[in-house]
């Protein structure tokens, strides 16, 4: 058993897990992430000798969110971490002496997905993951696709409205302002502050006028327990997926489109109403075979597993 080890670095919280060769998490360790972003490589080696104990693992992939340099070591640019041209790679490298691998967190994921998830039935993948924002992955005749400068797949900012809401990335309209768990949450938010009678349950999550406790989460479990603009709100939001996707597989066409993040617990009561809306704008979609929609499958430990797969797979 060859084994490697993940690290999916979030704003948050570092994760990482070591792996085996059939995608299975042995162990697993995390810290929280610092403000101090010059104290993250030692944290992650700390983490990697943790789990390395007796065993020693191939290398080490990790997963960052934002732009990964075509050589996989350098972040380029991280929304929410502060990081400028870092040469992450080397400097965890430095300090564990194993190879380390780089990569868009979503990237990995998608990686994770297509090896051992929802797209391991195919060599044709699209992952869209679905949290606070919206993230990418593609694998195309089997690799992973990268891009000409190692930044493909933000499809989080393919721009779905002109002039419409402002984004985080500077510009207005993106896809993640309209289908993202960001966009659940404002739209439920809005419902409350403008005094929406229907948003009664939605209100009462946040009782004392405590927006902050109305989260996608709680809407999402809303919704399953049958509160109706809970619904409407999740049945929007699925729309709003399934068009975007209809427009990603005009460009792409894979094989299969995965819906993961966390906005994907939502499960069936999300996936149907992003099929129908897929289906419903497809171009030509009577004259064309057409990708199968399905959910994600590895949850949260899908860019640990495919970072460390990566590593294994694609060494550095």
């Amino acid at each position: 058993m060859t084994l490697a080890i993940g690290v999916d670095i979030g704003g948050t919280k570092i994760a990482a897990g070591l792996v085996s060769d059939s995608g299975t998490i042995l162990e697993s360790v995390a810290e929280p992430t610092p403000d101090d972003a010059t104290k993250i490589p030692a944290i992650v080696a700390d983490l990697v000798e943790r789990l390395s104990g007796d065993e020693r693992p191939v290398g080490v992939g990790i997963g960052a969110a934002g732009f990964v340099g075509e050589d996989r070591a350098t972040v380029r640019f991280a929304p929410n971490i502060d990081w400028r041209e870092e040469p992450l790679g080397a400097d965890v490298q430095a300090l564990i002496d194993l190879p380390v691998v780089v990569e868009n967190d979503a990237n990995a994921a998608a990686w994770g997905e297509f090896r051992f998830g929802a797209g391991e039935d195919t060599e044709d993948l699209l992952l869209i993951t679905i949290g606070t924002g919206i993230g990418g992955g593609i694998v195309h005749h089997g690799q992973l696709f990268r891009g000409g400068f190692g930044v493909a797949a933000e499809i989080g900012h393919m721009r779905v409205v002109p002039d419409g809401i402002l984004c985080g990335c500077g510009q207005r309209g993106c896809y993640e302002q309209y289908g993202s768990g960001r966009a659940l949450v404002r739209d439920a938010r809005e419902r409350v502050v403008n005094g929406d009678p229907a948003a009664a349950a939605i209100a009462a999550l946040g009782d004392g006028g405590d927006l902050s406790r109305i989260t996608g989460p709680a809407v999402t479990k809303l919704a399953q327990e049958g509160d109706p603009l809970s619904v409407e709100l999740l049945t929007d939001l699925g729309r709003w997926i399934g068009e975007g996707a209809a427009a990603l597989a005009t460009i792409l066409d894979p094989r299969v489109i995965a819906i993961g993040g966390g906005v994907a617990a939502a499960g069936d009561l999300i996936l149907g109403h992003v099929v129908a809306a897929f289906e419903t704008h497809l171009p030509a979609r009577a004259h064309r075979p057409e990708a199968a929609v399905r959910l994600a499958a590895l949850g949260n430990e899908a860019g640990i597993i495919g970072a460390a797969d990566l590593a294994r797979v694609e060494p550095a």
